[in-house]
């Protein structure tokens, strides 16, 4: 079906209507297919990786192509509704998408060889979406929501230091480099769950939309963004000294203290409220076990950086995609079953991944690899099968997602 663009007079398909409507089902198409491939397809390793470890490219298409797909699209929809400015659609989203495109493809076979394209498409992508969302704020003289960009721009910045690191051989530092890339998403996690946060409690506890009885502290709004970034810059700038552990102790508290604002009774209760506390949790438990870790305590960091990477920012993508797929289609936010099954699969997936490894469910140590990318990857199929007619179809009136 067709709709009509206000914004040249053209008309535009409902997928390009928007950025959430397009990079939302690329995000999840991807999320389904990267796990597969690593897990069954090549066993662990890529066809053409040699000299960059099979591991750190898995990683790499996890933060920037998978949840980098995710930031397009919920920052391409989000910042023109915080501006009350036009979206950006058709041909300027379909650019977007083939400025992402090139990098997947090559991530998918760890193709050393090809290192450098990558990393001018990926960071060709990333300058465009910069300037796609600096483009309202300008047009609004605003800068209220200006933080965004900034952690684009390092995000940016991070990606090319990645692939330099990876051309010069400079594993070790690459290494640091994705850590520092998943921290920084961890940032948008937290700034944008700060947003998402207030809409989606209050609508629990009055779906009328006639009062907001849920209103958190503002001092505390930003105050895991800020940790987080903290802990970012120690461990770059002093990875074998204890600050970094400490700081980390101190992200997690935020996190949690986050959770403790919402005792607001049996409306917690609802899967929209848990999907966005389970990544709080995820998060709180990530940054322990990194702080514990960096402190000498037996916990891997691994186990940390996994609960980060599958737990928390798993769970946070999965519960934006289904609230803004709501919200941006005009749908009241009622959870359709195909919703709550994909947040409960993405939550057992991150908890599939790290209870073996610290004793719990010891018996499928070896397999839980291949048990938490199934259930990734069903939770993204779940998701898409049920929000592709949502998606694909005009929208019924003005949503949000706060």
């Amino acid at each position: 079906m067709i709709q009509d663009s206000p914004e040249r007079g053209q008309a535009t398909h409902p997928l390009l209507s928007e950025a959430l409507k397009l990079f939302f089902p690329v995000t999840a198409a991807h999320a389904v297919l990267l796990p597969l491939i690593w897990v069954t397809a090549f066993a662990f390793e890529l066809p053409f990786a040699r000299q960059i470890p099979a591991s750190q490219w898995h990683a790499h298409e996890m933060i920037f192509g998978t949840y980098g797909a995710a930031l397009a699209g919920f920052l391409g929809s989000a910042m023109p509704e915080w501006t009350d400015t036009k979206p950006r659609r058709g041909r300027a989203l379909l650019l977007l998408l083939a400025l992402w495109l090139p990098g997947r493809l090559i991530g998918f076979l760890g193709a050393d060889a090809l290192i450098l394209p990558a990393a001018l498409t990926d960071f060709a992508f990333l300058a465009l979406l910069l300037a796609y969302i600096v483009r309202p704020l300008i047009e609004r003289r605003s800068t209220r929501h200006g933080s965004f960009a900034l952690w684009i721009m390092l995000f940016a910045l991070i990606e090319l230091g990645i692939r330099a690191a990876w051309l010069l051989g400079e594993t070790e530092w690459s290494a640091r480099l994705l850590q520092a890339a998943l921290a920084v998403f961890l940032v948008f996690l937290s700034l944008a769950i700060a947003r998402i946060n207030v809409v989606v409690v209050n609508h629990a506890l009055d779906p009328s939309g006639e009062t907001t009885p849920y209103r958190p502290h503002p001092g505390r709004q930003n105050l895991t963004a800020g940790l987080v970034g903290l802990q970012l810059v120690a461990a770059l700038i002093a990875p074998h000294s204890a600050v970094p552990a400490w700081l980390a102790l101190a992200a997690a508290a935020a996190f949690f203290d986050r959770l403790a604002e919402w005792f607001i009774g049996r409306a917690v209760l609802r899967a929209e409220v848990l999907a966005l506390a389970a990544a709080n949790a995820y998060g709180g438990f990530g940054f322990l076990a990194i702080g514990l870790a960096g402190l000498g305590v037996p916990v891997a960091p691994a186990t940390g950086l996994h609960l980060l990477s599958v737990g928390a920012l798993g769970s946070a993508v999965m519960a934006v995609l289904v609230i803004a797929g709501l919200r941006h289609s005009g749908r009241d936010l009622v959870l359709p079953p195909a919703a709550k099954l994909a947040l409960a699969l993405m939550a057992a997936a991150g908890l599939a991944r790290v209870l073996p490894e610290i004793g719990i469910g010891e018996s499928l140590l070896g397999r839980h690899y291949q048990l938490a990318a199934g259930l990734w990857s069903a939770a993204f199929a779940t998701w898409l099968i049920g929000f592709w007619p949502i998606l694909n179809a005009p929208k019924q009136d003005d949503g949000g997602c706060g």
